[in-house]
């Protein structure tokens, strides 16, 4: 779903209904505009991301809300925000648990 013009659509992240990517994984795809797609994910305790997420033409960023997401050898805890340019990729995983709420964007949109 998008914004339109003139138009402003609140909701409440957890009336979205999620989608398993994984076991242990659920999105929630959230409303969007033209060049950026956001969304909020939840990894259950133990969860790790199934492929390498590659991020060849666009960027991507997100922010812990709660728990940890672990990137390489770096702990990502509540408050941190993680940027990742276009041509980059990683592989998230989580021990205790995380909500993150993060978007895609297009640079050439």
């Amino acid at each position: 779903m998008m914004v339109l013009p003139e138009q402003i659509i609140p909701l409440h992240v957890d009336e979205v209904q999620p989608v398993e990517l994984a076991p242990g994984i659920q999105v929630r795809m959230l409303t969007g505009m033209p060049g950026i797609r956001p969304w909020v994910i939840d990894l259950a305790p133990g969860a790790e991301w199934p492929d390498i997420d590659v991020h060849e033409t666009y960027g991507e960023a997100y922010f812990v809300v709660s728990g940890e997401l672990i990137e390489g050898d770096r702990t990502h805890g509540p408050g941190t925000y993680v940027a990742f340019g276009p041509k980059t990729s990683h592989r998230p995983r989580t021990e205790t648990g995380v909500r993150a709420f993060g978007f895609n964007y297009d640079v050439t949109a």
